[in-house]
Order: structure tokens, then C-alpha cells, then sequence
């Protein structure tokens, strides 16, 4: 049995693909959203708080909002307990829910497609079936550290806002130039599928370089993006959500008094 704690956008996409592999329970507040989800996926198990949260023996993946998780009370030891809350430590886990292992997991809301891009850590007695738990909804990628964590969090949990923010623009570009909405959003998505195996299996100047013809058309688009530095913001955009992940640890530490 796989109890998911929270009905929110992560839990949701992590449902589809896990449910044929594992029995599913899911456990959250609200009965209206219960009885969508069982319509939705009848062979889950629902199951509304109401007290305390039976996770005794339990393989548990925490999906709630961070800030709900303090109002939460859990009776029992769990097998493994599973966090995708960012900024919420493995060693503040440990103080307020009891399990056997815990492991930090960053995934994306790809999930829903089975082509999440998710990061894992913690318990390494545990990462065997972490892994392959996790393997249902993409690929998975292993670090020693919460610190790695958070950085690949600012990467791949994150990136998804970034690449919709340059599939827009793209998009706004065709139509500008004259495409249909439906013309220029088909192409994009094209863009993003096609491009996924190439810069798996290429470095992305080598790429740049393949592409570009001296004085054509991807030159002078280049030239554009080199006007605004798009190369440093990224990075920057990068480094930015890294750091917000290390406030957000901090601010949690202050807020249990541990500064």
C-alpha cells in the first residue's frame, strides 16, 4: 500500500502512473475531492483526516502544502516516509513524523506523463525502492546531500515555469509572424519532444553550433538572445530558486525555534 497524504496538483500527477504498480490510498481533507479522485480512479482507496493518520507499516509520500503539514497528526511508524515538501529538512521530518526511513524526493508535474525528472535523497537503505518507486513516473536522479537536492529542485521541480515561460514567448513570435494559435503552439510542443534527445545526448553548444548557418536565420535570432544575455539569466534564474530553497529552510528552522 502507498499512502499519499494531500489531494493537490503534485499528488494528482503522481497518481495516474503509480496506480497501476501499487495500491493507492489517498488521504486529504476534503470529501468532494475524495469523490472526484475515486471517480477518477476507481481502484484507490480514499480516505478523509479526520484525527489521526494511520501510517503504521505504511510506504507514505507526503504531498501536502508545507505549511499544513505542522496541523497534521500521524499514529503509528511508517515503512518509509516520502517527502516531496520543499525546504523541509529530513531532520525536521524525523521530529514530527515517525518512520523507519525517510527520503527527500523532487519531482515535477510532468509526473502526470510519466516523464517527471525527479531527485532523490536520504536514507540509503531505502534508495533501492525509491528509485524504483519512483522510476513509474520518469527518471530519477540520486544525490548524497538535501544541499544537491535543493539544487537540482531549482532545475528540474522548478524548470517546468521556466521552459512554459520561453514556450510562450516562441508561441507569441508565430503568431506575431502570422501563424494560427494551433499552428504555432503544434510546433513548439514538436519543438520541446524533439529536443529532449538531443541535448541528452549532446552538449548544447555543440548543438548551437550544428544549427547555426553563418548570416542565416538562426544567427540573427542568436544575436537577439545574446543582446539580453538570456545564456546568464538562466543560470541566474537557476541560482535564484536555489537560494530561495535555503531561505525557505531557515525560515521553517526559525519557525520551530531552532535559530
Amino acid at each position: 500500500m502507498m499512502t499519499i497524504i494531500g489531494s493537490g496538483n503534485m499528488a494528482k500527477a503522481m497518481i495516474s502512473p503509480l496506480k497501476d504498480s501499487y495500491d493507492i490510498e489517498v488521504v486529504a481533507r476534503d470529501p468532494a475531492v475524495l469523490a472526484r479522485l475515486k471517480e477518477q480512479y476507481r481502484t484507490i482507496k480514499t480516505t478523509t483526516i479526520d484525527g489521526y493518520i494511520d501510517i503504521d507499516g505504511k510506504d507514505v509520500l507526503l504531498a501536502t502544502k508545507q505549511q499544513a503539514v505542522g496541523s497534521l497528526k500521524f499514529k503509528g511508524v511508517a515503512n518509509v516516509l516520502y517527502s516531496v515538501l520543499a525546504g523541509t529538512t529530513i531532520e525536521s521530518l524525523r521530529q514530527n513524523i515517525k518512520a523507519q526511513n525517510y527520503i527527500r524526493v523532487m519531482p515535477n508535474v510532468s509526473a502526470k506523463y510519466q516523464k517527471s525528472m525527479t531527485t532523490l535523497t536520504g536514507d540509503v537503505s531505502a534508495k533501492a525502492s525509491a528509485v524504483k518507486l519512483f522510476d513509474n513516473i520518469g527518471q530519477t536522479i540520486w544525490v548524497t546531500s538535501e544541499d544537491l537536492l535543493d539544487i537540482a529542485t531549482a532545475i528540474a521541480g522548478s524548470g517546468p515555469a521556466y521552459l512554459a515561460t520561453v514556450a510562450q514567448g516562441l508561441i507569441d513570435g508565430g503568431v506575431r509572424c502570422g501563424l494560427s494559435l494551433a499552428q504555432s503552439r503544434q510546433l513548439v510542443a514538436g519543438l520541446f519532444d524533439g529536443f529532449s534527445p538531443l541535448v541528452a545526448q549532446n552538449d548544447p553548444q555543440n548543438i548551437k553550433d550544428e544549427v547555426t548557418s553563418p548570416h542565416g536565420t538562426t544567427a540573427a535570432g542568436c544575436e537577439v538572445l545574446q543582446q539580453y544575455d538570456i545564456q546568464e539569466c538562466m543560470a541566474q534564474t537557476v541560482a535564484t530558486a536555489y537560494d530561495r530553497a535555503k531561505a525557505i529552510k531557515d525560515e521553517n528552522k526559525i519557525k520551530k525555534g531552532q535559530i
